[in-house]
């Protein structure tokens, strides 16, 4: 079966999505791009992806590059959530969930303190 047809059908490297995904964020410029695996601590997903982004604009351009470019590998976002205006974007590709926060907002989540006994895989200031 090929790479797409699998991901159409929601089967997929997990580790090389979100390694995707951050890379992207970074390309767009959002900052303390961190990249958690919480597969063994909870079941609703392998992989956290948890970005800052310095305004709403930045936000929006950050989730549509994120959505651009699963949408590219055949990766359905099955749900999103959140208006960048209120500093916040959530977009659950199922196995991923990205988290993308302005920085009241992140650190009014702390997400990293919350799921602290998951391990941090990478971290780009």
């Amino acid at each position: 079966m090929q790479q797409q047809e699998k991901a159409e059908r929601g089967v997929y490297d997990a580790a090389a999505v979100a390694r995707k995904i951050v890379d992207v964020a970074v390309d767009r410029k959002a900052s303390d791009v961190t990249l958690i695996e919480v597969a063994k601590v909870t079941t609703l997903a392998e992989y956290f992806v948890i970005a800052t982004g310095n305004s709403d604009r930045q936000l929006r351009a950050v989730a549509n590059a994120i959505r651009e470019a699963m949408k590219d590998e055949g990766i359905t976002l099955l749900r999103e959530e959140g208006p960048a205006d209120a500093g916040w974007i959530l977009l659950d590709y199922g196995q991923v969930i990205v988290h993308l926060f302005d920085e009241e907002q992140r650190a009014f989540y702390d997400l990293e303190r919350r799921w602290v006994e998951a391990p941090t895989l990478l971290r780009v200031q």
